[in-house]
């Protein structure tokens, strides 16, 4: 008995007879057609596509897939949140914390007090502004020795940029290598002046690498008091030029006659710029 095969136009399958070799000997009649094989129905090609989309998920990507490449997600983000974290409070902190000014070795590794050092400018922060230093006589009630000491606070005097004022022993100390005009002005009052008369007045500089003090400018007065007086004279000496510094380099002032200097604050002082 034949069975009717149900399948798609599109997935022809090739008709195949089975021959029976039965029947008591008796040769089967040629006229009468075959019995078919037993035949299956298959799903239609529609039905087995919809079924492979359901077990793909959303867009064709299983939700396991999905999970991983999420998770990969937030550890990026993660990662990025908490280097910029980072970086900010580094930044914090270097707006927060005051810079520090090495000093070399030897006797320049001494602390000393020093006014007026704009550490701001040293550290890059702040280029506006220009190293530079104006400072002023100081009258000592004590005898000093010849290296002058200054006032940096009183009147006009000032420090500002990569400047700074040594207290202890009177100099002004750079803090950047380049070109300075130095200068400086004393004013001396001779009680007894005399024809033979006579005071040094100079400007020396010590370095870190050098034990000798450099002298860079240097007068000598004399002859300065009128013949046959013994009556009391004023004179000044002044000096200025433009030198190379290096950093740290302290620049003094020495006078040969400390002691005759004037009280006039506006008559001795000593600064430097960066040129």
């Amino acid at each position: 008995m034949a069975c009717t095969v149900n399948f798609e136009q599109n997935y022809p399958f090739p008709q195949m007879f089975l021959v029976d070799g039965g029947g008591g000997g008796r040769q089967q009649d040629s006229a009468q057609p075959p019995s078919l094989i037993p035949c299956w129905s298959f799903p239609p090609a529609q039905e087995r596509m919809k079924s492979r989309g359901k077990s793909k998920g959303c867009m064709g990507i299983s939700p396991g897939l999905a999970l991983v490449v999420l998770f990969l997600f937030l550890l990026v983000f993660a990662a990025l949140g908490f280097e910029a974290f980072k970086i900010s409070r580094i930044e914090d902190q270097l707006r927060n914390s005051d810079g520090e000014v090495n000093q070399p070795a030897a006797e320049f590794s001494v602390p000393q007090k020093q006014i007026g050092l704009d550490e701001s400018g040293l550290n890059g922060q702040d280029k506006s502004k220009r190293s530079a230093a104006h400072v002023i006589g100081r009258i000592e009630k004590t005898e000093h020795p010849m290296t002058l000491r200054w006032d940096s606070r009183a009147s006009r005097a000032f420090i500002s940029g990569a400047v700074a004022y040594l207290t202890a022993d009177g100099a002004l100390q750079v803090n950047e290598t380049g070109f300075y005009h130095i200068y400086s002005r004393v004013e001396l009052i001779f009680k007894e002046c005399s024809r033979i008369s006579s005071f040094d007045h100079t400007v020396f500089v010590r370095r870190a690498t050098d034990t000798r003090p450099r002298t860079l400018m240097k007068a000598h007065r004399g002859g300065f008091c009128p013949q046959q007086t013994s009556y009391s004279w004023t004179t000044e000496s002044y000096l200025g030029s433009v030198e190379h510094l290096e950093k740290y380099d302290r620049v003094y002032v020495n006078v040969s006659h400390p002691r005759y200097l004037s009280h006039s604050h506006y008559g001795n002082f000593f600064g430097l710029y960066k040129i």
